[in-house]
């Protein structure tokens, strides 16, 4: 019994096959409770496939390669090089628009919407294609030797002479072959189909005018954060400034302590408290506070550069804002006001687009009920030559070779009307779907518009009590200057206590840093307010009246 070798390499071929998805579960973690090892390039970079031996290896544990390929950003010199500028609100933000990251993929997603609505327009035209298709085919098979008797057939074939016996000898070798081209064009036009691509051409429209209404809002929120930013480091850089005054204070109190008491004028006591007081309590109490601002300047510093979306090594100073005066109006936003705030919000803008987007593609799921009318056309051309060799019949006069060539060009044209009858009720739930994304992007739009009236309401409280709460801490801070400044004036003459001195002296600090604190969180209501109400504009962000 023989064995055909092709059939044994057929079959080590599939189990080969069938073999490989499995073996890729050797590139996987190879138990839940162990560490995974990837496979590593020279460089760290994790590359597919199981890993390699030879390559980097990871000591046992967790903790994950580190790629070379990536790199932290160097510090922008742009920015880094222009020593002594302080920069402002305006010229961060401008700065933002034009680097952050997220002002781009906004950017390309309005892109890629746009190119959605000429894909859709590309449905009304007709749909031409060209292929050509051509091969050779050429086969061969080596038959059994013929036997050959004294009559009969054998005869003729040797009374035929030397030809008849090469037609024999060749009939031996069967072969043929042929080699041919199609070349076709094709058209494909849909000419009605009421209003399925009207309908979804308004669908796209309107996602594109939502796609490019978050292209501003991600403009717009980049300029309230960066705005926030801004205003929390300042409040930061503030509040340091007015601990190392506050600082002074207390070592003023403590030298003038220990000059009562060179003078004869204090006793041991006072010395003993005005240290205990302020060296201890105001002079320590008010470094420890100078320590914490100071890590939260560089805190608020790096949430301001990234709001930027530049590299964290860049430095940069911050124009100072401080001192500016704020309008202490107690006006309201009218009905008529918050309606035209709530209606240029872009998120509501973005809904109100959503929303009519899902009413068209109702309108699209409709159409599939009806008929489509449309007209198809072909032109082909088709060229071609085959040979053939056979064994001619035993006793026939056919030759043994034919050569067989063809050229042709024909042309279709057809119009028709395809009419759905049934799908199993397919095209009824894809309705349904329709018109319950349509209900849903409708209670969608209206809960996003009255979430923005209570932003909007919430945002206008805030400013009010932050206003209120600048007047106020405004007032305090004065009484408490004029406090610290008579006890300090009476203790330098002998009338005053260390005791009030040093209360007063921490009663300035107080309040001193709860009317800057109230000052930015002032300028921070107003910034929510204004982008709370769509009017946040990169040009003056700063705090305005309304």
């Amino acid at each position: 019994m023989t064995h055909n070798p092709f059939r044994l390499v057929a079959y080590c071929a599939v189990m080969m096959l069938c073999g490989c998805a499995t073996q890729e579960l050797e590139t996987a973690p190879a138990q839940p409770n162990a560490p995974w090892e990837p496979n590593l390039s020279a460089n760290g970079e994790i590359k597919p496939g199981r890993a390699n031996a030879h390559g980097l290896v990871l000591p046992p544990g967790y903790t994950l390669p580190s790629n070379k390929q990536i790199e932290i950003r160097p510090a922008d010199a742009a920015i880094t090089t222009q020593a002594g500028h302080a920069y402002s609100l305006a010229e961060l933000i401008d700065i933002a628009q034009s680097t952050n990251p997220d002002t781009r993929r906004a950017w390309d997603t309005a892109r890629d919407a746009a190119l959605a609505v000429g894909i859709a327009k590309s449905t009304y035209l007709p749909r031409l294609t060209a292929t050509v298709v051509g091969g050779y085919n050429r086969a061969r098979n080596n038959g059994d030797t013929p036997s050959i008797s004294n009559g009969g057939a054998a005869g003729e074939i040797f009374n035929g002479g030397v030809t008849n016996f090469n037609n024999l000898i060749g009939g031996m070798r069967n072969s043929h072959s042929g080699a041919g081209e199609i070349q076709t064009l094709g058209l494909e036009w849909l000419l009605f189909d009421f209003g399925k691509r009207e309908a979804i051409l308004a669908a796209v429209q309107q996602a594109q005018i939502g796609a490019n209404i978050l292209f501003t809002a991600e403009h717009q929120k980049i300029i309230y954060s960066v705005t926030i930013a801004f205003y929390t480091h300042a409040a930061a850089v503030s509040r340091v400034h007015f601990l190392e005054k506050a600082l002074e204070n207390a070592k003023r109190v403590q030298e003038a302590a220990q000059a009562r008491l060179k003078h004869g004028q204090g006793t041991i006591v006072d010395v003993t408290q005005a240290q205990q007081a302020t060296a201890q309590q105001a002079t320590a109490q008010t470094e420890l506070r100078l320590v914490q601002a100071q890590g939260d300047v560089e805190n608020t510093y790096l949430e301001l550069v990234n709001a930027i979306g530049i590299s964290p090594r860049t430095h940069f100073e911050t124009e100072n804002i401080s001192g500016r005066p704020l309008a202490l109006d107690d006006t309201r936003l009218s009905d008529a006001f918050i309606q035209q705030a709530v209606s240029r919000r872009a998120d509501v803008l973005a809904a109100y687009a959503h929303a009519k987007a899902a009413r068209s593609q109702v309108a699209a799921a409709k159409s599939e009920f009806l008929p489509k009318i449309f007209v198809t056309g072909n032109v082909a051309y088709t060229t071609g030559h085959l040979a053939l060799s056979s064994v001619p019949g035993v006793g026939s006069d056919s030759s043994p070779t034919l050569n067989l060539s063809s050229n042709s060009l024909s042309s279709v044209i057809l119009g028709g009307v395809s009419v759905p009858i049934f799908d199993g009720g397919m095209r009824a739930a894809q309705l349904k779907q329709a018109q319950d994304q349509a209900d849903s992007a409708n209670a969608a739009l209206q809960k996003t518009v009255d979430s923005s009236v209570k932003q909007i309401v919430v945002a206008e409280n805030a400013l009010h009590t932050s206003l209120a709460a600048y007047a106020s801490s405004g007032k305090l801070e004065i009484a408490a200057q004029t406090a610290f400044d008579a006890a300090y004036a009476a203790y330098r003459n002998g009338v005053g206590s260390i005791v009030q001195t040093s209360l007063a002296e921490n009663g300035l600090v107080d309040a001193t840093l709860s009317h800057s604190d109230a000052y930015y969180a002032t300028l921070i209501a107003a910034a929510g307010l204004a982008f709370g109400t769509g009017a946040l504009d990169h040009s003056t962000p700063e705090y305005q009246p309304y």
